[in-house]
């Protein structure tokens, strides 16, 4: 971005040093015009070219770095340093890319585990990715790794970091329109922070060995889930739990009008959910969504299950095409959470009539525990497919509209004022805000 550009940005404009450790990152866009010196304490990071990562960065605190729309950043697979390569935001991060000029974040290589992920810090004021398409991640970190050395996500070394992580429990993140697609691990964890994961696709989540989750949230976190389509996440589409570092404060989730498809087959370990995983007191409100041909239905552990009597768990729709499906979520299947207000498949339905283009493996086996297609696992994610429901669908009625979201109004993102993309509230700050709810099952309704 030029200097006569940054009036974009509000308040004071200056480049990030880069710090020892950094120094080995080849970003093709750090130069001296792309910002704006006025002699304040606040720092800001524009990358509004390619940009290509060698080795991890850092955003220190009390910082920002804004990924501007149509950058595509590529992560080395082998990287300068000892450990995989990850964005590590002890600052603020803004990734704006739009509908037309998403950002893309991937690797050289094109294969999942060849990067970590981005991690946020316990002083994250803010994170949004907007439109941003996320790959390739999930590595499993070193002693020496960034996160690691500030004590984020991982205490011990024992698997991979998620695609994206979120931990600051005074903080505020949002995913808008964004893609998370073969990334090793869990595509995102939360341990703390008010949020918005709204009209995002995950896709293609974790392997056969450790597991994977879509969208996993413990204890510390305010939290709208709206609108996502999760396909073939690896052990759940929710894993949702009280646990966590924040032990005095309960997570609060609304989570509705989402679609999953295909979850849960390829765990050999804890087989757990598939649509959802209820642990450790959790409470949500979990509502109008589209659950089709996951291993299980919503389900809960044998003891420390979920907090089933304070939570609102209909209505849903569970759908299954095949019979070993119907048995799995059906009422008497152990561990299964049942409620008479869900709509769930008593016989196999016709997974043709449901959306409008869609195609399973005819070799699909829901309980396949394999990565491999031609033993049944789910084929690779593919942009023809339209989630969108068939006009004569039965989950386009009888869903709720009357649930209230933790953020009716949205959320206000101090350091989106005046950024591409954004509309004004009030003048002072700029709001996201997940969609009302739908009476339609699902993310999409009808075309």
């Amino acid at each position: 971005m030029k200097a006569s550009k940054a009036s974009i940005f509000a308040g004071s404009v200056m480049a990030l040093v880069l710090a020892a450790g950094l120094t080995s990152c080849e970003n093709d866009n750090i130069n001296p015009n792309d910002y704006v010196s006025q002699g304040t304490t606040t720092q800001t990071l524009v990358w509004s070219h390619d940009t290509t990562l060698t080795s991890s960065f850092k955003v220190p605190e009390s910082s920002s770095l804004y990924i501007m729309p149509g950058v595509t950043v590529t992560i080395a697979s082998k990287p300068t340093e000892d450990h995989p390569i990850e964005i590590v935001a002890l600052g603020s991060i803004y990734s704006l890319g739009t509908a037309d000029k998403p950002v893309v974040i991937k690797s050289d290589t094109g294969k999942p585990n060849d990067w970590g992920g981005i991690i946020c810090g316990y002083n994250c004021e803010e994170a949004v990715l907007r439109y941003t398409e996320i790959s390739d991640a999930g590595a499993t970190p070193t002693e020496s790794s960034v996160s690691f050395q500030n004590k984020l996500f991982k205490t011990t070394i024992d698997g991979g970091v998620p695609a994206f992580h979120y931990c600051n429990t005074g903080g505020k993140f949002a995913l808008i329109n964004c893609f998370f697609h073969d990334n090793y691990n869990d595509q995102t964890y939360f341990t703390g922070g008010s949020g918005i994961i709204a009209n995002n696709i995950f896709a293609d989540s974790g392997n056969e060995t450790d597991g994977g989750e879509a969208i996993n949230v413990k204890s510390g976190c305010t939290l709208d889930i709206a609108y996502n389509v999760i396909y073939n996440a690896c052990t759940n589409a929710f894993k949702l739990s009280d646990s966590g570092v924040e032990s005095n404060f309960e997570s609060k989730l609304v989570i509705y009008n989402n679609t999953a498809i295909d979850c849960g087959w390829r765990r050999t370990k804890n087989k757990k959910g598939g649509n959802v995983w209820l642990e450790k007191g959790i409470a949500p409100v979990y509502v109008n969504n589209l659950m089709v041909d996951n291993r299980y239905g919503i389900r809960q552990p044998a003891k420390d299950g979920g907090d089933i009597a304070n939570s609102v768990l209909a209505p849903n729709y569970l759908f299954a095409s095949t019979q070993q499906g119907v048995e799995q979520q059906a009422k008497d299947y152990s561990l299964i959470v049942w409620d008479d207000k869900n709509v769930t498949s008593a016989a196999p339905e016709d997974l043709a009539k449901l959306f409008v283009a869609f195609a399973q493996s005819d070799k699909m086996n829901i309980n396949c525990e394999s990565d491999n297609v031609d033993k049944g696992a789910p084929l690779p994610w593919s942009n023809t497919w339209d989630f969108h429901l068939q006009a004569d669908a039965p989950a386009l009625s009888g869903a709720a509209t009357t649930v209230t979201r933790n953020f009716p109004s949205g959320l206000p993102f101090y350091g989106l004022k005046g950024a591409p993309g954004e509309t004004a509230a009030n003048g002072r700050y700029f709001f996201i805000t997940a969609p009302a709810l739908s009476p339609y099952f699902g993310a999409y309704g009808s075309k």
